[in-house]
């Protein structure tokens, strides 16, 4: 076991946290984005969910590369790959190279985080990883606090002089610094017994949901054209295709990309619609704040990012309730807090109707520390209740399954809220046809909450969650990490 473990999870950590101040920074940007590049509607979107969907599609299989390759390798290649996307769009010209640097720094984003769990489960025992993932998570949630704020201050400061460019320079040197931190500190491991690539599966998921994802999108500025139906329906078809082919993978004993046998799991396949729904209404919610605050009512950016402050101490509030009723109380807790979500998103377009230009920061506090202590209550729960039913064998797998529709969940939601959004508001960007937009999009981001809380009662019982965490106690005797160090 080597004595640099705490500086290898430090830099393997800090990575995490860059990609995720990275998915929440951008959002504040958008409307400096939109002046400056002369976007669409439509671009925005593809800005943030391009980025969520190339992570999503190939999540799994960077986290199979490290396996096969070596962790540290893969997470180096991933580190510079985000690095070098974050340079194109630091740099880029126009909003096509911007889009395209999003979903560089997406993909090679899944070449880099998936290291960082694996690498946990390689150098530390069980019973001493609990303590690290509640690291993890702790800086999962500062990222959600920093990033709007640290976004804001960069383009309203104009930092570096140049503008809403500086939330990408700013990766530049951190992901020089990493990969040379990597190579020093962080060892290389492997699995012992990898699960093999799949290569056609790979295909097409990436095909399906970007032609899902696409007709969402592009579906307003081409007026609902034909082929943009005929698009959505052939992504569909491919899905379909790809389910097919995760079955004959199983039957014929080789490794799937997202095993199908755990859908039969009520409660593994209530917790991914949960996952799924609230994870798209978050995403699509932020988007269309952030552009309604700045381009409607004029705000600075900075003053956008401190008005998501309150969500994001609330859900440090969530958090840290959720684990003591979580043990008593169970999905009612998961139920809670998706609930609350909804309620506080329809409390949010009721205080947007009734003031309208004369919005303030403060009349959207309360509804937003609401709406985080209700993301708090089911996010940290939700993993831990799923997988409650699935074996533990089948963790790992069930795990990247989790892992994959959160990003699908999000592209998707950005596409559908986004949609709607720009659909209402039209091609005027007056103030009341955002308002009316904004409106519009947060009904449909409360029924996503509201599905989610629908979705809860279905997850495992209390007693099923006990009965899990037991046999997880029992596994924790071992001493030794699982996989083989190099």
């Amino acid at each position: 076991m080597t004595d640099k473990r705490g500086l290898a999870m430090g830099v393997l950590i800090f990575a995490s946290f860059m990609d995720l101040l990275d998915a929440t920074i951008v959002n504040v940007a958008l409307p400096s984005i939109r002046t400056d590049l002369d976007a669409s509607g439509a671009q925005l979107e593809w800005v943030v969910g391009g980025y969520l969907l190339a992570f999503a599609v190939l999540m799994i299989t960077g986290g199979r590369l490290g396996d096969i390759l070596g962790r540290r390798r893969l997470f180096a290649v991933g580190v510079l790959g985000f690095t070098a996307g974050s340079a194109l769009a630091c740099f880029a010209p126009t909003i096509g190279v911007l889009i395209a640097a999003r979903v560089v720094q997406g993909g090679f984003a899944a070449m880099m985080v998936p290291q960082v769990l694996s690498s946990v489960q390689a150098l530390y025992a069980p019973r001493e990883r609990p303590a690290i993932y509640g690291v993890i998570g702790a800086v999962s949630g500062t990222s959600a606090v920093i990033g709007p704020v640290l976004g804001g201050w960069l383009v309203s400061s104009d930092a570096f002089g140049v503008g809403w460019r500086s939330i990408f320079l700013i990766n530049l040197p951190i992901g020089i610094a990493l990969v040379v931190l990597a190579l020093k500190w962080v060892p290389e491991t492997r699995s012992e017994h990898p699960l093999r690539l799949d290569p056609v599966g790979l295909v097409l998921a990436t095909v399906g949901l970007l032609a899902v994802v696409y007709a969402l999108i592009e579906g307003r500025q081409q007026d609902w054209a034909a082929w943009i139906w005929a698009i959505g329906a052939g992504g569909l078809a491919v899905l379909a295709a790809f389910v097919v082919h995760q079955r004959r993978q199983e039957r014929a004993g080789q490794s799937a990309l997202l095993p199908m046998r755990l859908f039969r799991d009520r409660g593994f396949s209530a917790g991914l619609v949960t996952q799924g729904t609230f994870q798209g209404a978050l995403a699509g919610f932020a988007l269309v704040v952030m552009l309604y605050v700045q381009t409607g009512l004029g705000w600075t950016a900075i003053h956008a990012g401190l008005t998501l402050l309150p969500f994001s101490l609330g859900a440090f509030v969530g958090v840290a309730i959720s684990v003591p009723l979580g043990t008593k109380l169970g999905k009612v807790v998961m139920v809670t807090g998706a609930a609350l979500q909804s309620a506080a998103t329809v409390w949010v377009l009721e205080i947007v109707h009734a003031q309208g230009d004369a919005l303030s920061t403060w009349d959207l506090c309360p509804a937003l520390a609401i709406s985080g202590i209700g993301l708090g209550l089911l996010v940290v729960p939700l993993v831990d209740v799923a997988l409650a039913t699935v074996p533990t064998s089948e963790a790992g797998a069930a795990s990247g399954a989790y892992g994959t529709v959160q990003q699908v969940g999000a592209a998707l939601g950005v596409a559908v809220i986004g949609t709607v959004f720009f659909s209402v508001m039209g091609s005027s960007y007056d103030a009341a046809a955002l308002r009316a937009g904004l409106i519009a999009a947060c009904w449909i981001a409360a029924g996503g909450y509201a599905l989610a809380a629908l979705a809860s009662l279905l997850l495992p019982s209390r007693a099923q969650v006990h009965a899990h965490h037991a046999a997880v106690e029992a596994e924790l005797g071992a001493d030794e990490p699982v996989a083989t160090r190099t």
